[in-house]
This record gives C-alpha cells, sequence and structure tokens, in this order.
C-alpha cells in the first residue's frame, strides 16, 4: 500500500466519519505492507489497535478495496519507537505519528461545536457553574479538584463539559484531554477485562492531564467500574490532573454509589445548575432567535412572543430550543409571520404540556392568596380596585402561563366578556413598566407559580 493510496483513503474516511473521530482514531494509524489479503496497520497502542478494530475495521477495508488493494483482513501492529523515520518525512502520511505524542488531544465522545462558552447564556441559576468552568477551562491551576456539576436534564451540564473540553483543545493543544460519558469509561473497562489489557487501559486513563467524565451517576451500582474509577480518581488527583465529573444529582443523593467514591466527589467544587428562571430563558430565546436569523432570513418574531415562551415552557432549555427551532421551521413552510396565533397553533402540544402544571384554578387562588382577598370576591362582579387590580393580574398571569383562549379565560372569571379580559390584560402591562410594585407582585407569583 502506497502513501499516495492511504491518503485517498484518509480523505474518505474523514468523510463519512467526522473530524472528531477520524482525528482520534484514524489519523494516527501508519500504513504497512500488505501481504496474503492482510493489511498492516501500526498503532500507538494495543488498547488503540483493539479499539479500532472493533468499530471501524469494516469501514477501513471497504475503503481499502474501493482504492485498488487487495485486503481482506487488517492487522494491527504496535508502532516501533525506535523508528524516527516516518516522523522525519513531510508527507501527510507520515506525519501521523505526531498523534503519538502525550500531548496531543484525545477524545472518545465528539464535541458540538454549538457548545461553547460564547453562547452560554448566564443567568443567576447557572453563574456560579459558569464561573467555575470557566477557570478550569483556562488551563491553569486550579484550587478545586474535582469539579463537579449537577443538575436535572436540559440545565446546561453538558454544555458547560462541552465547552471545556474545546476551549481546553484551543488553549491548551498540547494538554492531553479525554472526554466521555460514564457509560464509555464502563464499556472500556469491561472490554479491557475481557481482552486482558487492563495495562493498557489503566494507561490510557492514567496518562491524561484532565479527565472528563459526564453522567457520573451510569456507574452506580457496578462495584468493579466503581473500583477502577476510584483508583484512577486518585492517581490522577495525585499527579495533580484535573478533574471533571457531571451527573444528574448531587454525589451525596447518587443511589448505590461507595462512599469512599462519594466522598471523593466532594472534595473538590460541587455546583448545582438550578432551575432557569424567566430571565434566563427569555435570554436563551433570545440568543437562539439570533442563530435561527443565520438560517431563516427575514423572518422576524412579533412582539410578545419570546416572553409567552419564557412563561409558559419552564421544563428544561432542551425544550424550550426545541420549540424555538419547530416555530421557525413551521412559519418558514407555511409563509407566515411568527406571531402569538401561529406560536399557539404550531406549539400547541408543548403548551399542553406546560398547561399540565399550571391552571387557571391555581393562577386564581394564588392571587387571592398573595393579595389576602377572599377567592370568591376575585372571581365575583364586585368592581372595587381592591378587588379589581388583583382580578386583572390573575387575568394576565393566565393569559401569559396557560394555553386558554381569552373567551375562556373570560368564562372562568364569572362569565366575564373577552374583551374585559383583553383590557385587564392590557392594563396590567402598562402598568407592570411604570408601576414597581406591580412587577415585584407579578415576579413573585411567577415563581411560585413555576416552582
Amino acid at each position: 500500500m502506497t502513501q499516495d493510496d492511504w491518503g485517498n483513503i484518509k480523505q474518505r474516511l474523514l468523510k463519512t466519519m467526522g473530524q472528531n473521530n477520524f482525528t482520534t482514531w484514524i489519523d494516527p494509524l501508519v500504513p504497512g505492507s500488505v501481504t496474503d489479503g492482510i493489511a498492516t496497520l501500526q498503532v500507538p497502542t494495543n488498547f488503540f489497535g483493539n479499539y479500532v478494530s472493533q468499530n471501524f475495521s469494516d469501514l477501513i477495508l471497504h475503503e481499502l478495496r474501493n482504492e485498488g488493494v487487495d485486503a481482506s483482513r487488517l492487522n494491527f501492529a504496535l508502532t516501533p519507537k525506535t523508528s524516527n523515520n516516518a516522523v522525519k518525512s513531510s508527507s501527510p502520511v507520515a506525519a501521523a505519528p505526531k498523534a503519538e505524542k502525550r500531548g496531543s488531544p484525545v477524545t472518545t465522545a465528539p464535541l458540538d461545536p454549538r457548545f461553547s462558552f460564547d453562547n452560554f447564556v448566564v443567568g443567576k441559576p447557572n453563574a456560579l457553574a459558569h464561573a467555575a468552568a470557566k477557570r478550569v477551562a483556562e488551563g491553569g491551576p486550579v484550587t478545586f479538584n474535582p469539579l463537579f456539576l449537577y443538575g436535572g436534564v436540559g440545565l446546561g451540564k453538558t454544555h458547560l463539559m462541552h465547552a471545556i473540553a474545546q476551549e481546553l483543545r484551543m488553549r491548551k493543544p498540547d494538554m492531553n484531554v479525554l472526554y466521555l460519558s460514564a457509560e464509555q469509561f464502563m464499556y472500556r473497562f469491561v472490554q479491557a477485562l475481557r481482552d486482558r489489557k487492563m495495562m493498557d487501559f489503566k494507561e490510557i486513563f492514567r496518562s491524561v492531564d484532565v479527565l472528563m467524565v459526564d453522567d457520573v451517576q451510569f456507574i452506580a451500582g457496578k462495584d468493579s467500574t466503581q473500583e477502577e474509577f476510584f483508583h484512577t480518581f486518585n492517581a490522577l488527583v495525585d499527579q495533580h490532573k484535573q478533574i471533571i465529573i457531571s451527573a444528574d444529582r448531587a454525589p451525596t443523593d447518587i443511589k448505590d454509589l461507595e462512599d469512599r467514591v462519594k466522598s471523593r466527589l466532594q472534595c473538590g467544587l460541587v455546583v448545582d445548575l438550578h432551575p432557569t428562571d424567566y430571565e434566563l430563558r427569555l435570554g436563551i430565546l433570545q440568543s437562539k432567535v439570533e442563530m435561527q436569523r443565520k438560517t431563516y432570513p427575514g423572518l422576524e418574531v412579533d412582539e410578545g412572543v419570546l416572553e409567552f415562551l419564557a412563561h409558559r415552557i419552564t421544563s428544561n432549555v432542551r425544550v424550550l430550543e426545541g420549540a424555538l427551532t419547530r416555530l421557525f421551521a413551521f412559519a418558514s413552510l407555511v409563509g407566515r409571520e411568527i406571531n402569538m396565533e401561529l406560536t399557539q397553533d404550531c406549539l400547541a402540544d408543548v403548551l399542553r404540556d406546560s398547561e399540565r402544571k399550571i391552571s387557571v384554578e391555581e393562577i386564581q387562588r394564588k392571587v387571592s392568596d398573595h393579595y389576602n382577598i377572599r377567592l370568591s370576591d376575585m372571581i365575583g362582579p364586585k368592581r372595587l380596585r381592591s378587588y379589581a387590580r388583583p382580578r386583572q393580574v390573575a387575568m394576565y398571569l393566565c393569559k401569559q402561563m396557560t394555553s386558554r383562549s381569552l373567551p375562556e379565560i373570560g368564562r372562568r372569571f364569572g362569565g366575564r366578556d373577552h374583551t374585559t379580559v383583553m383590557h385587564g390584560v392590557k392594563r396590567i402591562e402598562e402598568l407592570k413598566v411604570s408601576d414597581g410594585q406591580i412587577a415585584e407582585d407579578l415576579e413573585l407569583l411567577r415563581r411560585a407559580l413555576e416552582s
């Protein structure tokens, strides 16, 4: 197999596999001889060869045959450490052993380029986690190890993990950063046990500068995996190597996790990503709208739509972003502007899911309790200001936080006409700008309803 053959094969593999997998698993391969239908490829470690054999051998053989190389099987041999000729060559193929250098970035999980610090919207619920992640991503010494990020689904853990890994690779290209999920760690460990390659496993995981493990709760209950994770953790900390962990809950709340592992995970900085508040959700939507406009130029969003979505979709950021993506795509397909009517039509199912959490009745009870008036007085016919203003506040919240139509809301407020509801909603919209007390009341009530 000539170097030109291998160069052509690599170009096709890059297109098929994507940059991350190609850089990690294909670029370090060095082509060797082809004898009796067996093509030899040189690899930096036994584990590396085993992984490529199990995951990419069929693809490589396919491309070899496309290039006219008569090969039916692959053989993986360790790169001779005493040979420097290939590294000194100027050809792209011969330069591949550079990836064998200890400082080369190694990632087993693909990194999403969209998950960067630049497009991570910061608010009160995630400010500490963002600051800690930024500090670690600078690549210098930090006073906490490990950094443990935890929180529910869609709150930004994985976004921050990807951002850290990508920032480190940009700032410190010679730093060996290993990012993977807990399931991948467990898979590698089990594979190494099965193939009796534990020394290769230990070499890979204990020679990194930064170890990043996502969703560590998945090793709970896996005793042997926890044992190896514990020893890997200790070895890296003793070498002053940085460890970054994420999970869906705090270490103490992970069931079936050994006490010594919990203790180790808590010895650094443990940071909770709190559920998003209204301001953060609105900021995320505003940021995502700018990105959507690149895909759908000319599409504008009517005033009030983003505020409506930020109020209504409170479960997690993924649902919020997915709703906005669907909204832009739908508007583009049907050739309509993004207004409130289109939003409620397009996202009816998402809004119904949100509504199951917040009902008109619940809003009415919360508002009457907040203003210390009887529910019957707020819903009833009395027009005293002490009843009328809370009634308008409740109508406004019903319009913002439920998918009920104005006529439906009116019926829940003593059979009032929809124009009365419209007037009340408009009045509160005006007052929340000019009256600080009304604005504060709305925020307190909104948080109480979303909690």
